[in-house]
């Protein structure tokens, strides 16, 4: 279903919607397309928090993290 909004733009908001424009899109599919972008951002920068508190929480995964980092600190060169 769809549903009509009012939005007030400030000047970048305005240039970034004659930019969309420009590349032919309409206002209304500037719109939606561009709170669907921001959605999907968000959802993946929080999955992707999530992992890495998931892997920070994982004490054999961080064990085996320092052993690789302790082994690769071996193997390097001399410097």
């Amino acid at each position: 279903m769809a549903r009509a909004i009012s939005v007030r733009l400030d000047e970048e908001a305005l240039r970034a919607l004659i930019q969309l424009e420009a590349q032919g899109l309409t206002q209304s599919e500037a719109i939606r397309s561009s709170l669907v972008h921001e959605a999907a951002r968000r959802r993946s920068r929080s999955a992707l928090a999530a992992e890495v508190a998931a892997l920070e929480a994982d004490v054999a995964d961080r064990t085996e993290m320092t052993a690789v980092a302790s082994l690769m600190e071996h193997l390097r060169a001399p410097g």
